[in-house]
C-alpha cells in the first residue's frame, strides 16, 4: 500500500494491460471531477491522479492500488 505517496513520486499500477507506471500529479481529498470520472474521495480516504508514461493519459486510483518505485 502506498501511503506515503505524493505529488512527483513514480509508482506502477495493475492495468487491464498488465502493469502500468507513471507520476503522481496530485493528491485528491474531496469530491471532484478527474481523470474523466466522478471522484469520491476525502482526507481520510484520499485518491490519487497519476499521469501514465506510455499513454501520457491521467487515471485516478485508490492508494491500496499504487505502488511506490524505490528510488535507484
Amino acid at each position: 500500500m502506498a501511503d506515503d505517496v505524493k505529488k512527483g513520486d513514480h509508482v506502477t499500477w495493475k492495468s487491464h494491460g498488465g502493469e502500468a507506471e507513471g507520476t503522481v500529479q496530485k493528491k485528491i481529498t474531496k469530491d471532484t471531477e478527474a481523470g474523466g470520472r466522478t471522484v469520491k474521495a476525502s482526507s481520510d480516504e484520499p485518491q490519487f491522479e497519476v499521469k501514465s508514461e506510455k499513454s501520457g493519459g491521467t487515471a485516478v486510483h485508490k492508494p491500496s492500488a499504487l505502488k511506490k518505485e524505490k528510488k535507484k
